[in-house]
């Protein structure tokens, strides 16, 4: 079974002015390559990784496909796409033509209005992707749940995974909304999550015990095969380390069995996003 990380993040800053990391996030505001994650993948012996879209605009999308056109272990790419736009079909199928692409991710955790994702206009966008096998990744805030759950019942259909576990503000020690929030969607069978962008959530509970119950409750509600790990590299470098993010999450993932294991190291995203073995 291949180890996968199922989240991370390729940019290079001169496709980035006036976006996202700011100056300040020192640890993170430079280029990051396929050549800075693969020496931490070899390390780790994670053989292949999804690559996740950081910029709402299609040029983004672009420049991941082009990077997995050359590196073998970028086994799939979610993409971005304006759902909104009445192209947004067409857009769809086209980025469907490339075998590295694997879904979209719009950028849900910046939009004012929780339930952005169950308009109405954005049925035909949202067709189009269950007619193209394509997946739904979910980068969605606690506050934005209980829209996620409408939007996951109204598409049984629609593969879903909901990113970072929709960032559980574990910095605020806060629980019971997130948690009953969290509950309802695994119900969904659909719906998929994703432990990783823990630690950038946790302030200064980062270490293993304040985390264990957030991994838990995922584990618990939706079952390994519906949990994939990620690293949400570079992203990760605000708070921890690649190797140690591995580590700790091995810790935390120490009650499962070995298949459980297997599945929330590889195989569960092999199954969602369609994977296949490139060489790795």
């Amino acid at each position: 079974m291949m180890r996968i990380d199922a989240h991370q993040h390729f940019w290079l800053m001169s496709a980035r002015e006036g976006q996202w990391p700011p100056a300040s996030l020192a640890a993170i505001y430079r280029d990051f390559q396929p050549q800075d994650l693969m020496p931490l993948l070899k390390q780790t012996g994670i053989d292949g990784t999804v690559v996740v879209q950081s910029l709402p605009v299609e040029a983004d999308t672009d420049y991941l496909l082009t990077l997995a056109s050359q590196h073998d272990f970028i086994l799939g790419v979610v993409g971005w796409v304006d759902l909104t736009h009445a192209d947004a079909p067409a857009r769809i199928r086209q980025f469907a033509g490339h075998p590295a692409f694997k879904g979209v991710r719009p950028m849900l955790q910046s939009e004012a209005d929780d339930h952005w994702i169950c308009q109405p206009g954005l049925a035909p966008a949202i067709n189009a992707l269950m007619e193209s096998k394509l997946s739904f990744d979910a980068l969605v805030l606690p506050r934005q749940l209980p829209g996620l759950l409408r939007f996951a019942r109204e598409y049984p259909a629609l593969p879903i995974v909901i990113d970072h576990a929709a960032k559980p503000e574990i910095a605020l020690q806060q629980w019971d909304e997130w948690a009953a929030d969290m509950t309802a969607l695994a119900a969904c069978p659909n719906v998929f999550c994703k432990l990783s962008g823990l630690l950038t959530e946790a302030g200064i509970y980062t270490d293993t015990r304040h985390l264990a119950p957030y991994v838990d409750l995922v584990l618990q509600q939706f079952g390994a095969h519906r949990v994939m790990w990620g690293s949400d590299w570079p992203v990760l470098n605000l708070a921890g380390q690649y190797a140690g993010w591995v580590d700790q999450s091995e810790a935390l993932l120490a009650q499962l069995t070995s298949t459980e294991k297997q599945a929330v190291f590889g195989g569960t995203a092999s199954e969602f996003y369609r994977l296949a073995h490139r060489g790795v």
